[in-house]
């Protein structure tokens, strides 16, 4: 601002208010206005400062802007007013922002929440939602957070990556990629797992880039992170109820609308909750190359998750093992290293013991050093394939 002192909090705090009272936008000229009516005349520097500041603040993420708007941002945490962090591809660090007081960050909270159609405040004090920009969004207000208001944001891929990049990142050697392009080409059902942060969306994303262009594949989603690259997607999105209850739109409605829509694919994306039974009932319904994700910090965890998912949306255990075994998906589990690295530890099948529990049995493991093992599951995973795919005997 050419050496002229900031605008005081005081003089910033009285423009929001009657920019808020107004309902005006912050353009330059009303930002001009509301100075002269509070009875301060500034340059045309100290105006566009302010203007900046108020935009960022009123229509945009204030302080978190610059932390967003950097392609390599994954997510962005705010553990109070004085207390940021960036997460990118170099891992998780604590950035240089700061907000000026927990007020600050409290409207931040609530404004995002507010764009959501969600509501935050002392009687719900917390919030989970997708922002129209795409973000996932969590936030959590005092007194449930004793040191100040919490936000969470998680930004989607900007772009899809293709199986060549991630083998190229140290996400999977090329033999690998040659087994993932044939278990698309098979159309067998598989399930993507991993812990948080793996990249589970990222890689069922590029497997689904793989499907033939002749096929038609309907993606139902309780919130839209997977972005294939292909000619013929059709996307529903789960809709949570509105501040009054009411509007709510279930991910197993939707996946009753998507059998009716004719899909040569459908995909269910994370199973995080009772939704879980939707995701087998969809890849036992005779619809080939169906496709999801669970999260699960084990591939061989995978069956005790799913059971603690379907038996509290109802379903025995009994039942929910009989349903998994139906569905003769291949599990692709991700791992991510300490280094920060995302890449695919092992493909798996489903075996169901006499007990009718069902176990996961490796098939071929994949090494951060680029090496291949082949596992107990190893024949059963080509014969599944067509023997499209085997690792030669220098891969093993």
């Amino acid at each position: 601002m050419n050496g002229a002192a900031p605008p005081s909090p005081e003089l910033l705090e009285a423009v929001r208010a009657r920019l808020a009272r107004d309902g005006a936008e912050p353009t330059p000229a009303r930002v001009a206005a509301a100075l002269r009516a509070e009875g301060d005349v500034l340059g045309d520097a100290e105006v566009l400062a302010i203007v900046r500041s108020l935009r960022a603040e009123l229509a945009g993420t204030g302080p978190l802007d610059p932390l967003l708007g950097d392609p390599g941002t994954t997510d962005v945490l705010v553990n109070g007013p004085s207390e940021v962090w960036v997460e990118d591809a170099h891992g998780l660090r604590r950035s240089e922002v700061s907000f000026p007081g927990e007020d600050a960050v409290r409207r931040l909270a609530q404004r995002l929440a507010a764009q959501a159609g969600r509501r935050l405040d002392a009687a719900a004090p917390w919030v989970d939602a997708r922002l129209p920009s795409g973000a996932r969004f969590h936030a959590v207000l005092p007194p449930v957070a004793p040191e100040g208001t919490c936000l969470s944001l998680r930004l989607g891929r900007r772009r899809v990556f293709s199986l060549a990049e991630l083998v190229d990142g140290g996400g999977l050697p090329a033999s690998g990629a040659r087994l993932l392009r044939a278990l698309v080409a098979s159309r067998s059902a598989f399930l993507i797992c991993g812990g948080t942060g793996t990249g589970k969306s990222t890689l069922l994303s590029a497997l689904l880039s793989l499907v033939d262009q002749r096929e038609r594949i309907l993606l139902v989603e309780d919130s839209a992170e997977l972005r294939p690259e292909h000619p013929h997607v059709v996307r529903l999105q789960a809709r949570p109820p509105n501040i009054e209850g009411t509007g709510e739109v279930s991910m197993g409605q939707l996946v009753r609308q998507a059998l009716r829509m004719r899909p040569d694919r459908l995909v269910v994306g994370e199973a995080r909750g009772a939704e879980v039974s939707e995701l087998l009932g969809a890849l036992n319904t005779g619809h080939e190359g169906g496709a999801g994700t669970v999260h699960a910090n084990t591939a061989q965890d995978l069956p005790a998750r799913v059971e603690a998912l379907a038996c509290a949306a109802g379903l025995s255990r009994t039942a929910a093992h009989s349903q998994l075994a139906a569905t003769r998906v291949l599990v692709v589990h991700l791992v991510r290293d300490a280094g920060g690295v995302r890449r695919v530890a092992e493909v798996c099948v489903l075996r169901q013991d006499g007990s009718g529990m069902v176990r996961v049995v490796p098939a071929v493991s994949f090494h951060p050093d680029g090496g291949v093992t082949e596992r107990e599951g190893a024949e059963e995973l080509a014969a599944r394939l067509g023997r499209a795919w085997h690792p030669s005997p220098g891969e093993v």
